[in-house]
């Protein structure tokens, strides 16, 4: 009997261990929403379709100006949210993951609360999947925070019906909202790979505002090499060479070929930098 007590005793600690999982989980999705800067860095996001819209409005653009898709909003509000898209996956969206994964561990290391976490019940791997599933949700929530206004703000001033798609036939409002929802899913994939990276970077200090450098310096690099031509055998291997794929997403039919590289390329960055974050931490002295 007393050699079975301690495995009768064992049993309920895997339930136990998922609970706390997903109670850290709630707990950093509660500290990413209940940040002032990421509700402010919300609202930005959320304005810059506001001002497209506006700005579309009251003056129309002339032919072979502005981002893509800007000259068919007047066709379809949903234009409003892929254009919006198009300008902040450039800068904007970056930064916001940027901020978000120098929180993730450096931000903890800063404020003296990683050692905290540490002794809960929960090994630094499962901290660290914990951490990378927050990060995937806030890319989401991040692409999301534009493509919502963006459609509410589109649909108001412009209206709906048949969406004109890049091979120029139609798609009925219906179709147009799901290919909408594609986009949004394949550019908080690109994100959430960046996010990735930016979670390695935060393992490797306990200054935030350094990864968000890190990674907008990391960011900004890959937009410079994407545009020079004399590197051309390295465009397949940047992240953002593949996000202007999403516009295969607006073909009739869908073009996959582009999107799946995409997709491969976005899976390939964030197991990398997530085997090397884990690499890092998991023999990381914690010493704050």
């Amino acid at each position: 009997m007393s050699a079975a007590s301690p495995t009768l005793a064992s049993r309920p600690a895997r339930p136990a261990a998922r609970r706390i999982s997903a109670r850290l989980l709630r707990s950093e999705l509660r500290l990413i929403a209940g940040r002032r800067r990421n509700q402010a860095g919300m609202a930005v996001l959320g304005l810059v379709p506001v001002i497209i819209a506006i700005a579309v409005k009251l003056s129309a653009p002339r032919p072979g100006e502005g981002p893509d898709f800007t000259a068919d909003i007047t066709s379809n509000g949903l234009f409003v949210p892929l254009a919006a898209l198009t300008v902040e996956m450039v800068m904007f969206l970056p930064l916001s993951v940027a901020m978000l994964a120098g929180d993730a561990i450096a931000g903890e290391a800063n404020q003296g609360t990683l050692r905290y976490l540490l002794t809960v019940p929960v090994d630094r791997t499962r901290l660290l999947v914990t951490k990378f599933i927050s990060l995937i949700i806030g890319s989401f929530l991040g692409i999301l925070a534009v493509a919502i206004p963006g459609a509410v703000i589109g649909l108001a001033l412009f209206g709906g019906g048949p969406m004109t798609t890049l091979s120029g036939s139609q798609l009925s409002m219906t179709a147009a909202v799901g290919r909408l929802l594609l986009v949004i899913a394949y550019l908080a994939a690109a994100l959430s790979a960046l996010a990735a990276v930016g979670l390695f970077f935060s393992t490797l200090t306990e200054q935030p505002i350094a990864v968000t450098i890190a990674v907008m310096i990391l960011n900004i690099l890959m937009w410079i090499l994407q545009g020079i031509e004399q590197v051309a055998w390295l465009h397949p291997f940047l992240l953002v060479d593949h996000i202007a794929a999403f516009g295969d997403l607006l073909r009739d039919p869908i073009s996959w070929a582009g999107p799946l590289r995409g997709l491969i390329t976005f899976a390939a960055y964030a197991a990398i930098a997530w085997l090397l974050a884990w690499a890092r931490f998991a023999g990381k002295d914690i010493t704050s």
